[in-house]
């Protein structure tokens, strides 16, 4: 009998165990689009080093970029970027904290594409915003993606400069692409 207990007690131990059990699933290979093009020049750049996780059980999401991973066409308009515009030196990163706030209704287990909402903290040039945008995760043999766009009004970050409005947008277009391993 005190066997069959210990043989009960260890079940349900691992039965509550498995359904608590969370994955938190990571990037540093994601990719950000940034597109703040104006009246008059092609204003677009690529990052493909921007790390990221998330926990399945939570819906908890962080993002972080390191501004001087944004790859231009032109050179001089990635010196000016990060120089002129994002101060990277004293600003070399922006990040996000935040949520999935409808990660419950996701199945892990079953491939498709679900429409997700966002919201959190978006820090960008020393300046903390809440934001919320929508996205799709996706999952494909077991592995979670997510792809979404929002826009980022470039003066509420504190980002200054001659041409914004003008040659360079005041709002500038970000699109997230991330493929995650668990």
């Amino acid at each position: 009998m005190k066997n069959l207990s210990i043989v009960l007690a260890v079940l349900v131990l691992g039965i509550s165990l498995q359904t608590n059990a969370q994955k938190v699933f990571a990037t540093k290979t994601g990719q950000l689009f940034f597109n703040a093009t104006g009246s008059i020049v092609k204003i677009v750049a690529v990052n493909n080093q921007v790390d990221s996780k998330f926990v399945d059980a939570t819906g908890q999401i962080i993002f972080g970029v390191l501004i001087k991973g944004f790859k231009f066409e032109n050179q001089l308009m990635e010196d000016h970027f990060n120089e002129n515009y994002m101060e990277s030196t004293q600003f070399p990163k922006a990040d996000f904290k935040g949520f999935i706030k409808n990660i419950k209704e996701i199945n892990f287990a079953k491939d498709g594409k679900y429409p997700i909402a966002i919201e959190g903290n978006l820090t960008i040039h020393g300046v903390t915003q809440k934001v919320g945008t929508a996205g799709t995760l996706e999952i494909a043999q077991g592995k979670p993606s997510i792809i979404g766009e929002f826009s980022v009004k470039i003066k509420d970050y504190g980002i200054k400069g001659l041409y914004i409005g003008d040659k360079i947008a005041n709002e500038a277009k970000i699109n997230v692409n991330c493929k995650y391993q668990n």
